[in-house]
């Protein structure tokens, strides 16, 4: 009777041990959030862009743990493909094949453990690119590996 006692104690005190455990372990299921829908929010969909001109990029993310990085990805949209989440239905110029477009791609940390960021990065619009319409989209990882990206048409000219 004794043993039976002994090891049923055991059970009951590895059972707690590791149901304990485990419900400590939560698992991060949520996506970072990423808006430029507010007053200093740029670029807006359909915002037209100076070549020879810097601009600074304004983006709010969040996340529910912490920030990782974010990237910035400027590319021409000069066959009229799409991946616009802003609703915003910007007038297309005639579909080109690029000859010099502006291409940007640069990834940048989120230092710190902090849970909401604004992206404040500046860029310059070099001189000597095709006119025309763009993408500008910008993404932002958690630090568990989370994304989320929005992607905004612009134009250069």
């Amino acid at each position: 009777m004794k043993k039976i006692a002994s090891i049923l104690t055991i059970t009951i005190f590895l059972g707690s041990f590791i149901s304990c455990s485990s419900d400590n372990d939560e698992t991060d299921t949520e996506k970072p959030t990423i808006s430029v829908n507010y007053n200093e929010g740029f670029p807006k969909s359909c915002t037209v862009l100076k070549k020879g001109s810097q601009y600074t990029i304004r983006v709010k993310t969040s996340d529910n743990v912490a920030l990782a990085s974010y990237a910035i990805d400027i590319h021409h949209n000069f066959d009229h493909h799409t991946h616009d989440d802003q609703g915003s239905q910007c007038v297309l110029g005639a579909i080109k094949t690029p000859e010099t477009p502006m291409i940007f791609m640069e990834s940048y940390p989120i230092n710190g453990d902090t849970q909401q960021f604004e992206i404040k990065q500046t860029i310059a619009i070099p001189d000597h690119i095709d006119s025309g319409d763009y993408h500008c989209q910008i993404s932002v990882i958690d630090a568990t590996g989370w994304q989320s990206r929005t992607s905004i048409d612009i134009k250069i000219e």
